[in-house]
C-alpha cells in the first residue's frame, strides 16, 4: 500500500464523476442553495434525480436546543434550483439520531437510529424505512439484524446497501450487513478487523469501503475515546459478502468524528468532524466542548493514497454524510463552531 500525500482542489478530488475545479454558486450563474427550515444536525442525507429533477432529501435529527427533547422527526426536501426546502412526511416512528439513508432504484433507504429517552436512555431502532419521492409515502422493508445507529453506509455496484460497524443499544459492534433492496433480505459479510467504532466515516467507491476513526469503547472507566485508523475492504465481486480488510496509512489531519463523507467515482471524500467524540448535545465524553475541524481530504483507490483538497468554506461537524445532486455537493446542517446547530446548506459546486 502506498502512503503518498498529494494536494488538490476539490473539483480535482472529484474528477471521478467528471467534474472540474470548485466555484461558487455565484459564480456559476446556479442558484444558491436555501437554508433548512429549521437548524437540524446528526440528520441523514440523501440524494437522487426525479421528476422534478435531482431532489436533495433530509431526515431526522437533532434541533438547535441540543436536548434530548429536540430530537426529531423532521424531515425535508429540496428540489435542486427551486427557492426553498419543503416539508415532507416524516418515517414512521419516534424522533432519532444517526440514521443513514441511501438512495437506490429512485427510492431511499432509510436505516436505523437510536431514540434518546428523558433519563438519557438509549435505544437503537431496527427499522428500515422506504420513501417513494414520487408519492411521499413512505413503506417499511426488512429490519435490520443486528440494530445500529451512527454506522457508515454505501451502495455497491448498484445492487447492495452496506452498512459497516456501529453502536448497539450498548456496544459498539464489528458487523457488516448487508442489504438486498429487491430481495428485500439481508447477509452478513466479513466483519470489521480493527475495534469496533460508531461516528466513524467512509462510502464505497468501485469494489471498495473505505472508513475512518470514530469513537470506540474505553473499558476502565468505561468511557469513549477517539479510535485514530483507517481501513480499506475489498468487496469480492464473485461473492459480495467477502470483505478482504487491510489498515491504511493514517489520513491527513486529526482523528475525526462525525465527518461527513462520500464515496465518488474512484475515491472517497471527507470533510469536517471533530478531533473530540462527544455526545449528542455537542459535549465531549471528557467534559470538552467539542469543535469542528477545518479540513477536508479523499482516499484515491487508483493510487491508493491519501489526497489534500480545499477545505469546505464553513467548518462543521454531527454529519451523516455528503450528497451529489446533478453534479453539486452539498453538506446539509450540521454543528458549527460553538456547538451551533445550523440550518445551513454549504455547497462545493462543481462545473464540468
Amino acid at each position: 500500500m502506498r502512503a503518498g500525500l498529494r494536494t488538490l482542489g476539490l473539483g480535482a478530488a472529484l474528477a471521478g464523476i467528471g467534474c472540474g475545479t470548485p466555484e461558487s454558486a455565484a459564480d456559476s450563474g446556479l442558484d444558491a442553495p436555501s437554508a433548512l427550515p429549521m437548524p437540524v444536525a446528526n440528520n441523514a442525507v440523501a440524494a437522487l434525480e426525479t421528476s422534478a429533477g435531482w431532489s436533495v432529501f433530509s431526515f431526522l435529527g437533532i434541533d438547535s436546543t441540543r436536548l434530548w427533547s429536540g430530537v426529531t422527526t423532521a424531515s425535508f426536501r429540496w428540489d435542486v434550483g427551486s427557492p426553498a426546502w419543503q416539508v415532507i412526511e416524516p418515517p414512521p416512528g419516534p424522533g432519532r439520531l444517526a440514521a443513514t439513508a441511501q438512495a437506490f432504484g429512485g427510492r431511499i433507504y432509510l436505516f436505523g437510529g437510536y431514540t434518546v429517552a428523558e433519563d438519557g436512555a438509549e435505544q437503537s431502532v431496527p427499522q428500515v424505512d422506504i420513501l417513494d419521492p414520487e408519492t411521499g409515502r413512505w413503506t417499511r422493508a426488512a429490519p435490520m439484524p443486528v440494530p445500529v445507529d451512527d454506522a457508515v453506509s454505501g451502495v455497491w455496484r448498484d445492487s447492495l446497501i452496506y452498512l459497516v460497524s456501529g453502536w448497539h443499544d450498548s456496544d459498539n459492534v464489528a458487523a457488516v450487513q448487508i442489504y438486498d433492496p429487491v430481495r428485500d433480505t439481508w447477509a452478513q459479510g466479513t466483519p470489521i478487523p480493527g475495534p469496533p467504532v460508531f461516528g466513524h466515516a467512509g462510502g464505497i467507491a468501485g469494489d471498495a469501503i473505505v472508513y475512518i476513526d470514530g469513537a470506540r469503547v474505553q473499558a476502565e472507566p468505561r468511557t469513549f475515546v477517539l479510535e485514530a485508523s483507517s481501513w480499506l475492504g475489498r468487496i469480492d465481486p464473485g461473492d459480495p459478502t467477502r470483505i478482504v480488510w487491510e489498515r491504511l496509512p493514517d489520513h491527513p489531519g486529526p482523528g475525526l468524528y462525525r465527518a461527513a463523507a462520500l464515496g465518488v467515482g474512484s475515491r472517497i471524500l471527507f470533510a469536517g468532524g471533530s478531533d473530540n467524540p462527544y455526545n449528542y448535545n455537542g459535549i465531549g465524553y471528557d467534559g470538552r466542548r467539542a469543535e469542528p475541524w477545518a479540513g477536508a481530504f479523499a482516499f484515491d483507490l487508483t493510487t491508493e493514497s491519501w489526497i489534500t483538497v480545499d477545505a469546505p468554506p464553513t467548518s462543521s461537524m454531527d454529519h451523516r454524510g455528503i450528497v451529489i445532486a446533478g453534479g453539486r455537493a452539498f453538506i446539509v446542517g450540521g454543528m458549527t463552531a460553538g456547538q451551533r446547530v445550523t440550518d445551513r446548506v454549504t455547497e462545493i459546486s462543481l462545473r464540468e
